[in-house]
C-alpha cells in the first residue's frame, strides 16, 4: 500500500558544517529554523583508522571495524585491541571491513556477525558479504573462529554501493541491506539481490514468511526492493523497520520499510543522475513507495541509531543519523509512519557511525583516517 509522503527536509550540507541548523524546506516553502547549541559534550576517547561501524559488548567494551580489515575491541580503560582471524577483504572505494553486530543471545552463544567486500575471482570485480564467528576475547585483545559466510552478494564490477549494513529485529531475524553497487535496473529485479533488504534466519536460511518466500532462489531472501546505497537500519519501540539510504545528486531517504514493497530505485528519485539527466519524481508513480523524508541537498546519511536511553529525555524515540557530506549529527523525530528532521548538530567532520552506549550516551565514529571516536554527554 502507498504510505503518505512528509516531502522535503532540505538542509545546507555546508551551513550544517559551519553554522547553526540550516533552513528546513517543505512543500509549503522555507521555514526558518533557530539556532541552537548543541546539547552534549563531545568527548574523545580514541583514534581509528578509516572506522566503519560499531557495537557495545555486554561487558561495556567496544567492537570497532576498520576499513582495511582490522577489527578492534576498545576496552573499557579506552585501549584498542587487535581481533584476530577476520578474512581478507576488497579494500578500495566504498568497500571494506563493514558492520558488526551481536547475535541476539551472544551473552551465551558469543557469536558476532560481520560484513565485507569479498574479491571475486575476476579482476577488478567484487561483492558484499555476510559472516558470523564465534568471538574469543583475550587480555590482549582476542580472535574469530569458526566463521561461516552466510550470504554473498554476486561479484560485479566497481567499488562503491555495498550497503551490508545489519541488524537483529524484534523477530529475531537477520536483516541485512543490500546496495545496487551502481548498477541500477537489478534494484527492480527480484532475481537478483541487490537493491534489496533481505531477511534471513541467524543460521543463513530463509524463513519461510518472507513475501517472495514461493518464488524460491533470491527472491525468497527479499522482503523489500527498489534501494540505492542503503547506510542505516534500526528498528523503533513499535518493532517498524526504518531504513535511510543515499539518493543520487540530491534525493536522500529515510523509509518505513514494507513487507514486499517497491520503493522505486531507478524508477523514480527525489535526486537527478549525477550527469544532470532528470529522474521522474515519486509523485508520478504513486503505485512506489514513497519516502517518509528526503534531503536536497543531500546530508550524506551513514549510521542510524534509534535512540532508547534516559540520558537525553528529548531524544527519546527520535533517530540520529550521521551525516558525511553534512558533516552533523542529524535528529529525526517520528509520529507514527512519518518522519521529520527535528535538529541538526554541526559537529566539523564527516560522522560515519552512530551508536547508543549502555548507560544511554551517544557515541559517534568520524569518518576517514586518524578518526576519533566520540562520546556524547549531556550538558
Amino acid at each position: 500500500m502507498k504510505r503518505s509522503t512528509l516531502c522535503l527536509l532540505c538542509s545546507s550540507a555546508l551551513l550544517a558544517a559551519f553554522a547553526a541548523p540550516a533552513a528546513q524546506a517543505r512543500d509549503d516553502g522555507a521555514t526558518a529554523q533557530a539556532a541552537k547549541a548543541n546539547p552534549f559534550t563531545a568527548t574523545e576517547v580514541a583514534r581509528f583508522n578509516e572506522p566503519w561501524a560499531m557495537t557495545f559488548l555486554p561487558n561495556g567494551r567496544l567492537l570497532v571495524t576498520e576499513k582495511r580489515g582490522v577489527l578492534k575491541v576498545l576496552t573499557i580503560g579506552g585501549t584498542a585491541q587487535t581481533i584476530t582471524g577476520v578474512p581478507t577483504v576488497a579494500y578500495g572505494g566504498q568497500g571494506g571491513l563493514g558492520d558488526v553486530i551481536l547475535h541476539p543471545s551472544y551473552a551465551t552463544n558469543g557469536l558476532i556477525y560481520i560484513s565485507y567486500a569479498e574479491k571475486g575471482s575476476t579482476s577488478g570485480t567484487a561483492g558484499a558479504t555476510v559472516a558470523r564467528a564465534k568471538l574469543n576475547l583475550t587480555s590482549s585483545g582476542g580472535s574469530l573462529s569458526n566463521l561461516q559466510v552466510l550470504w554473498r552478494q554476486p561479484k560485479v564490477s566497481g567499488s562503491n554501493h555495498y550497503g551490508h549494513r545489519l541488524a537483529f529485529g524484534p523477530d529475531r531475524k537477520l536483516w541485512i541491506t543490500s546496495s545496487e553497487r551502481q548498477k541500477f535496473d537489478p534494484a527492480q529485479d527480484l532475481n537478483s539481490p541487490l537493491g534489496k533488504v533481505i531477511r534471513l534466519n541467524d543460521d543463513g536460511s530463509v524463513p519461510s514468511d518472507n513475501p517472495f518466500y514461493s518464488r524460491g532462489g533470491v527472491a525468497a531472501t527479499v522482503w523489500s526492493y527498489g534501494h540505492r546505497n542503503l547506510l542505516g537500519i534500526a528498528f523503533d519501540a513499535q518493532s517498524k523497520l526504518w531504513i535511510h539510504e543515499m539518493g543520487p545528486k540530491g534525493g536522500d531517504e529515510l523509509n518505513l520499510i514494507e513487507r514486499g514493497s517497491n520503493y522505486g530505485w531507478p524508477l523514480v528519485s527525489q535526486g537527478d543522475h549525477y550527469d544532470g539527466t532528470p529522474i521522474p519524481r515519486h509523485s508520478t508513480r504513486p503505485d512506489l513507495n514513497a519516502p517518509e523524508a528526503w534531503w536536497n541537498p543531500v546530508i550524506a546519511p551513514a549510521g542510524f541509531v534509534i535512540y532508547s536511553g534516559t540520558r537525553f529525555p528529548n531524544w527519546s524515540g527520535s533517530g540520529l543519523i550521521g551525516g558525511l557530506a553534512s558533516q552533523a549529527l542529524v535528529r529525526v523525530r517520528f509520529n507514527g509512519n512519518t518522519a521529520a528532521e527535528a535538529e541538526r548538530y554541526p559537529m566539523g567532520k564527516r560522522i560515519r557511525e552512530v551508536e547508543q552506549g549502555p548507560n544511554g550516551d551517544v557515541w559517534l565514529l568520524e569518518d576517514g583516517t586518524g578518526a576519533r571516536l566520540l562520546r556524547l554527554t549531556p550538558i
